[in-house]
């Protein structure tokens, strides 16, 4: 292993290590990272004595440019050197409460310290001892683990599950990232253990679960939550999605595995997380909207507003931002179905600049989405999408350049309504705006202040406005 431990922080840890005759270990996702050939910025050194001490001596020895973060509170502390976080803290043991996952903390030795490790795969240790520089511990088999691509814990998993929750979470997010299997008597004990997730604060809940969207194929993850039971207690209204019901013989697709489906998709396409969310939420209203209708068979008429409406109370529930990534994520839900639409019909130059006036800069996002969400099998409807998409992506193209709508500003603005005609913030300005903005997105006018304020002179007749006399 001493290949790996070439840089420079490594020496420095040992030989200080040495000076104050303490023991030093590399732990955890480095050690792991190494066997998985991924580069980790991130290095934990669990040292036997005081992991503070050792900082301390290793950041004077680096120079002056270097600080040390201490954590007293916890025992730990961190110094940032050349790209690099490196966290020191004593080798320690642990035992929890019931009711809390704060754990009590005590002095141990590196086999009490690999002991309370959440995996196999991250209790594997590396000696930076002068002596023994560079040879691996591994009492729990995590190196055949990681060529077995398993997730399993080092003691019993009950055990590790209950001490810590989100430790449950864990394992379904290296699931998904590392496209691992979960060993079955762990995955039983998440299952059997799912309810300790209601004593895990949201804020940590999110961090993992926002983890699991951002991985390589995030159904896996969240398939693994649902099978588990932990999906229905974060976040129910996604489970209500899940289910097949069968009227005089017609059934609806199982819009939980076509949501994840979707995921999926847009997750090829793009790595933008709030995008992830619009393609989990694009249809989250449909279990509220769903009907059976003798001779249409299943319709969710009003889903999309629905489920935008939404939107706000479940990101407030799981503590994700109420700013304009929610808005975001709000507009997407709300349009998602207007591209599938048009692609349906015969596409008019009016409605692709009603939806480039909404949508807005987002268009290339929606239309990625609208993409994602055709998740059928049969070949012909394929085909059928994609080709009708292509007019509209060529069209939208086409009305962009030529009627710059996205992003769109009035010609006419609410201060030139009220200077020319010398009222105050009225209905009639309202009135002026709506009609100028209505007359461009139906081409009836271009998009240019000439046309616009012509415009604005006929309707202020109708309303019986006087233009402004200028005085010279």
């Amino acid at each position: 292993m001493k290949k790996h431990l070439q840089h420079r922080i490594f020496s420095v840890i040992a030989e200080e290590a040495e000076i104050l005759n303490q023991q030093a270990f590399v732990v955890g996702g480095y050690v792991r990272d190494i066997f998985l050939k991924r580069e980790s910025k991130d290095i934990d050194i669990v040292v036997l004595g005081s992991g503070i001490d050792l900082a301390q001596h290793v950041a004077n020895r680096l120079g002056d440019n270097v600080t040390v973060n201490i954590f007293r509170n916890f025992g730990t502390a961190m110094i940032k050197y050349d790209g690099l976080e490196i966290e020191f803290v004593g080798a320690r043991k642990e035992s929890y409460r019931l009711d809390s996952r704060k754990p009590i903390v005590e002095e141990g030795s590196l086999e009490d310290d690999q002991k309370r490790r959440d995996f196999t795969i991250n209790a594997m240790a590396i000696h930076l001892t002068k002596s023994s520089f560079g040879e691996l511990l591994d009492p729990f088999n995590g190196v055949k683990d990681l060529e077995d691509k398993l997730i399993r814990t080092p003691l019993d998993a009950d055990i590790t599950f209950s001490d810590d929750p989100l430790r449950m979470m864990r394992a379904i997010r290296f699931a998904s990232q590392l496209h691992f299997h979960i060993d079955a008597e762990a995955l039983n004990s998440i299952t059997r253990n799912c309810e300790r997730i209601k004593i895990v604060s949201a804020e940590r809940i999110s961090e993992e679960l926002n983890k699991i969207i951002l991985s390589s194929k995030p159904s896996i993850g969240l398939d693994l939550l649902f099978k588990t039971g932990i999906l229905q207690i974060i976040f129910p209204q996604m489970c209500l999605l899940h289910g097949v019901e069968y009227i005089n013989g017609q059934g609806h697709k199982d819009n939980f595995y076509h949501t994840l489906q979707v995921l999926d998709n847009v997750s090829k396409a793009s790595d933008d997380l709030w995008l992830r969310w619009a393609a989990i939420l694009h249809d989250i209203a449909k279990p509220a909207t769903k009907r059976f209708e003798p001779g249409q068979g299943w319709t969710f008429h009003g889903h999309e507003d629905k489920g935008a409406r939404m939107v706000k109370n479940i990101f407030r529930q799981l503590k994700l931002p109420l700013n304009e990534k929610m808005k975001f994520v709000e507009k997407l839900v709300q349009l998602h179905l207007r591209p599938i639409v048009l692609a349906q019909e015969h596409v008019t130059d009016s409605a692709i600049r009603r939806l480039l006036f909404d949508a807005s800069d987002d268009i290339d996002a929606l239309m990625m989405l609208c993409h994602a969400d055709v998740t059928t099998k049969n070949e012909y409807k394929i085909k059928k999408y994609k080709d009708n998409f292509r007019v509209v992506s060529d069209k939208l193209k086409e009305v962009e350049e030529k009627d710059r709508i996205r992003n769109w500003q009035p010609p006419i603005t609410g201060e030139h309504i009220m200077e020319t005609f010398n009222i105050k913030p009225g209905k009639e300005v309202g009135i002026i705006k709506n009609a100028i903005r209505e007359a461009i997105l139906e081409g009836e006018i271009r998009n240019d202040y000439e046309e616009a304020f012509q415009l604005m002179l006929k309707i202020s007749k109708d309303l019986g406005l006087e233009r402004r006399k200028m005085t010279s």
